[in-house]
């Protein structure tokens, strides 16, 4: 059976949560022998510095601008794919396909976006099963919407001597406690309530002198550079800017914390599954999906600085057989639903059913 063809389309010129996995998916398709996958970027997107081969690049400048549109037109009728995957709402209203003839358009979506913008694709993907049922409540056809999540692939561990070398340039020591968060720096993600709570904490916990480490770059950067500097543990709370690789201070970490506002998902909370620390979030539409209190995690009201120090506290402080089990149970839930096989095995499934017709 030859490889089913598809063009991966995303429109974004940053770099976040949505073309982090972007990137990842294009990437694991190479793997199979039944996918194939060639990624459509901006020509001055940021992803180029991180995307493999094979990739093009298309302007897509304006959802209006008739030039982007025929600039994709022209791609795909060179390219001639079997499948269409359209990223968000840029790329997928500048894609627009006859249903009866050539590829098919399938739009990926990881939030609660405008349906507006996605109706005339000819299927739908939800990366959590509420952004799912959120498309069938706005009236798209049931047996055209469909669920796969996203995966985290195995961390490519560091080995000790180069964490030595991480913890040097933060002046942590081995009896330091570290409080890690990702993401970028926006409202939606609520580093803001994250710094608010670990002002609360006491300077050490069990005899460990706290630390808090944020990785992530963003539009709020200059006021959370702000508020750390105004907070009264501003030695100890590290702005890590972007890091194009998380690993290092996930395995620093003795908890992850989400504190976010507005989750979808929550490709955070796999990240930290898989490098086998326990995690704290807000209660967060993703994340009560995705965890199972006081077995795969912990979680709190969002924007709750007080009751988010006292469950960082509680988390810091979990008897060691109680951590290993919130971390055992964690991991084998990602393996068995968050997994790249069973992923890359859905996506074939679907593209298969796709390209049949048999809708």
């Amino acid at each position: 059976m030859s490889a089913i063809r598809s063009l991966q389309i995303i429109g974004s010129r940053k770099l976040g949560g949505a073309e982090s996995f972007f990137m990842r998916l294009h990437q694991a398709i190479q793997s199979r022998q039944d996918l194939a996958s060639l990624a459509v970027v901006p020509p001055k997107s940021e992803l180029l510095a991180a995307l493999a081969e094979p990739y093009r690049t298309s302007a897509m400048r304006s959802v209006f601008d008739p030039f982007s549109k025929y600039g994709l037109s022209r791609l795909i009728r060179q390219e001639q794919p079997d499948l269409v995957q359209t990223w968000m709402g840029r790329a997928t209203r500048l894609v627009k396909l006859d249903p009866k003839q050539g590829p098919v358009h399938v739009a990926r979506l990881g939030g609660f976006y405008n349906p507006s913008q996605y109706r005339h694709a000819h299927a739908w993907i939800g990366n959590t099963q509420a952004i799912c049922q959120y498309l069938l409540e706005q009236g798209f056809p049931a047996n055209r919407v469909f669920y796969i999540s996203n995966f985290v692939p195995e961390p490519d561990w560091v080995s000790e001597e180069g964490l030595v070398e991480y913890r040097r340039q933060l002046g942590l020591t081995e009896a330091d406690s570290v409080i890690f968060a990702l993401g970028r720096l926006h409202e939606n993600k609520a580093f803001d309530t994250l710094i608010d709570a670990f002002t609360r904490l006491p300077e050490e916990v069990n005899g460990r002198r706290l630390h808090l480490l944020i990785a992530g770059d963003g539009p709020l950067r200059a006021a959370i550079e702000q508020q750390v500097a105004l907070s009264n543990a501003q030695a100890r709370i590290h702005l890590l800017g972007w890091q194009s690789s998380p690993t290092p201070w996930f395995q620093l970490a003795d908890l992850f914390v989400c504190p976010s506002r507005h989750e979808p998902l929550g490709n955070v909370i796999l990240e930290a599954w898989a490098h086998r620390i326990p995690v704290l979030s807000t209660r967060s539409s993703g994340a009560l999906e995705l965890i199972e209190e006081g077995v795969s995690g912990a979680l709190v009201d969002i924007d709750r600085p007080d009751a988010m120090a006292a469950q960082i506290d509680a988390c810091l402080q979990l008897p060691s057989l109680e951590r290993t089990h919130w971390v055992e149970s964690a991991y084998a839930h990602l393996q068995a639903h968050y997994g790249e096989q069973p992923i890359l095995d859905a996506y074939q499934a679907l593209y298969q059913k796709l390209l049949s017709r048999s809708l």
